[in-house]
């Protein structure tokens, strides 16, 4: 059910956009077997990652609720005019912040680029059920 759409509006405050999606779509939340919330990102949160890892660890406690992140790496172009985020980090460091958010919500974690995929959880887990197929094979 894809019913809400949080823009940050040129920031990266991810605490504020959780916090509208935790009260707007989940008053509900009762009446449905399980939700997730899927963040799609080129940068890290404004906000500290312990930080957001307690809240989202906090927001999904209780019920069944997940947070999935899809970083996506872009060459930034250091000429634009658009202001600066109040935070910064090199691509790692951004992707080792939100596998930390991501494990604090249950989710999973996708990192992505113009040259393709770096790292994918779910490609990981399809690739180790190879593995053990082919290992089951061999004996």
């Amino acid at each position: 059910r894809w019913v809400l759409n949080l823009q940050c509006k040129g920031s990266r405050n991810f605490m504020s956009a959780l916090r509208r999606a935790v009260e707007i779509d989940f008053k509900d939340r009762d009446k449905h077997k399980s939700q997730g919330l899927y963040l799609l990102t080129t940068g890290i949160p404004d906000q500290e990652t312990h930080i957001l890892s307690a809240y989202v660890a906090e927001v999904c406690t209780g019920f069944d609720l997940q947070l999935h992140v899809c970083l996506f790496s872009v060459v930034e172009d250091t000429d634009s005019k658009r202001p600066m985020p109040a935070r910064s980090a090199n691509p790692t460091e951004t992707a080792t912040a939100f596998k930390e958010i991501v494990q604090a919500g249950n989710g999973r974690f996708h990192w992505f680029g113009e040259a393709g995929i770096f790292e994918s959880d779910d490609i990981t887990v399809l690739v180790s059920e190879i593995e053990k197929a082919n290992s089951y094979s061999q004996k």
